[in-house]
């Protein structure tokens, strides 16, 4: 199988970051990365180009973790999110509470954070408060409080 190194100007999922230099499969270089500018062949010309591409990049996450620590803020200082759940006899619940749904809160708020980055084993069934993480990525974890209340009708 043929091989080609190239140089990525943009972050590509699965391929690598933005100024990494990297082999891939010579069809997927000259058919996809090369043709859409999301790639630069490896030659002596393109790899002078690197530390502007770095620069970039260093710009670039910079920025989104700047970003990301005003959303942890944010956060913390949302205090207690409250969740209703109907119950039944002897506080059976009907329903529970899932990432979707404090997703769906957090975005009422003002914040849009992905379902995935909240930490739940399993979805919520019980009432009283509970503490979750919100990994926002690898290095800033916010931490959450909500509360759940059961009512019956």
């Amino acid at each position: 199988m043929a091989t080609k190194e190239i140089i990525l100007c943009e972050p590509v999922h699965g391929v690598g970051a933005e100024a990494d230099i990297v082999r891939v499969k010579a069809g997927f270089a000259n058919n996809y990365l090369v043709p859409q500018g999301k790639a630069l062949e490896a030659n002596k010309h393109n790899k002078a180009q690197i530390e502007t591409l770095k620069q970039a990049r260093a710009e670039r996450e910079a920025a989104e973790l700047k970003q990301i620590k005003a959303t942890a803020s944010k956060i913390a200082k949302l205090g207690t999110l409250k969740f209703e759940l109907e119950a039944g006899e002897g506080d059976k619940a009907f329903g529970s509470i899932t990432t979707i749904d404090i997703a769906k809160r957090l975005e009422e708020s003002g914040l849009t954070v992905d379902r995935h980055s909240i930490q739940l084993d399993k979805a919520i069934k019980t009432s009283g408060e509970q503490t979750l993480e919100v990994k926002l990525n690898a290095d800033v974890v916010a931490t959450l409080k909500i509360e759940v209340v059961f009512i019956t009708k």
